[in-house]
């Protein structure tokens, strides 16, 4: 993971970055304690944190849902994108 500024009080790290490409993959994977609203808005103050970054031009989220935790799957890509189509492309598997 490669360190990126501080966003909303707390410093991160990317998952990976496709450098010339700019493209930033981000990874997160659902477990018990990590409600959808959660999730949701983890994604969103990345997809805020990315959208200023200067190696980033698309970010790319997977959500590995093993257990399918996440109740409206489709409902969550749909709210996400509807807002950042352009920049933004959302996955969840299984």
């Amino acid at each position: 993971a490669l360190p990126i500024s501080s966003y909303a009080g707390s410093a991160s790290r990317m998952d990976f970055l496709l450098k010339d490409e700019k493209i930033v993959i981000e990874v997160k994977k659902t477990r018990d304690g990590l409600s959808d609203r959660q999730l949701g808005e983890q994604l969103i103050i990345d997809i805020e944190k990315y959208k200023t970054h200067p190696d980033c031009k698309k970010l790319v989220c997977f959500i590995y849902d093993p257990e399918a935790r996440i109740g409206n799957p489709v409902g969550l890509i749909k709210d996400l994108k509807d807002t950042h189509k352009d920049f933004l492309d959302v996955y969840i598997k299984p």
